[in-house]
């Protein structure tokens, strides 16, 4: 299996939605697409095997690994999709209050560059109710940065470790992004990525706003935040219309293209193994 179907647990709560229980996850036949994203699913430079699938969360992205000349690729929608299914009321939304919001974050190969004093202002001036910070494992372990956080009087989470070469992948990863946000009635951002649209999905409110910051040595092969701000202009400003994003957020997962657990496991190379009991509907 190659490493990146590991990240946020993706390959476990898709093992589970396919009936395999919390076992580890068998090797998958193909790439999952780890994120959102504007170019082919893969990150730009990640190492590619001819002829194995990309399996890609919409009919968009599987358009443009078409251009690019990808062929073996298939839309299975978002992980985090299966999640929701799983979980569509559990547990029983209480009352949301305030936002969760997700700074724009770096990772092992590459930091952010950014004034996170500003935009801490700039939140406190937008933001009417009480305001969690979920900063990426990579910036919660910078002290100076956390902090920073902690002193504006947010509350700041961290939804656990990514994982990197089949080392130290938090399975529940996804489970914590959901349940925190729907305890939250908005959700927001300095850059339109995946929890924007996990959000969304979620029925929260989202926003994106702020100084996008900068990432060192960020490939611009497929146009960068420019582009994606005139592409999804709709999703940008401190006030969006929610009905627009639900739609647009509901083809970016690829929602309509979820998989049957029987369909997914023979997408995944996983038809012959033994599904496990469970109580989950089909």
């Amino acid at each position: 299996m190659h490493h990146a179907n590991h990240f946020y647990g993706h390959a476990h709560v898709l093992a589970r939605y396919a009936g395999l229980g919390d076992r580890h996850p068998p090797r998958i036949n193909g790439y999952v697409q780890h994120g959102w994203n504007i170019g082919d699913g893969l990150a730009p430079g990640h190492p590619y095997a001819d002829r194995t699938p990309s399996l890609l969360w919409s009919e968009q992205t599987r358009r443009r690994a078409w251009s690019v000349g990808r062929r073996n690729v298939v839309v299975i929608g978002a992980p985090f999709t299966y999640l929701l299914a799983m979980r569509p009321e559990d547990p029983p939304a209480e009352e949301r209050e305030g936002t969760i919001w997700y700074p724009f974050h770096g990772w092992e190969g590459q930091h952010v560059k950014g004034d996170h004093r500003k935009l801490i202002a700039l939140i406190q001036a937008t933001e009417p109710g009480p305001v969690t910070v979920c900063l990426y494992w990579h910036e919660y372990r910078m002290r100076n940065v956390r902090r920073l956080y902690e002193r504006a009087g947010f509350r700041v989470i961290c939804h656990g470790y990514r994982g990197h070469w089949w080392k130290d992948t938090d399975p529940e990863f996804l489970d914590k992004q959901l349940t925190e946000l729907r305890r939250h009635r908005r959700v927001a951002s300095n850059r339109l990525t995946s929890a924007i649209f996990y959000g969304i999905a979620a029925g929260c409110e989202p926003a994106v706003y702020g100084d996008p910051m900068i990432l060192s040595n960020e490939d611009p092969t497929f146009g960068g935040t420019a582009r994606i701000r005139r592409q999804w202009p709709e999703l940008h400003g401190t006030a969006v219309d929610v009905p627009t994003a639900v739609h647009i957020a509901r083809a970016e997962l690829g929602i309509d293209h979820r998989c049957a657990p029987a369909e997914l496991r023979e997408l995944l190379g996983w038809a012959n193994l033994q599904e496990e009991e469970d109580d989950r509907d089909d």
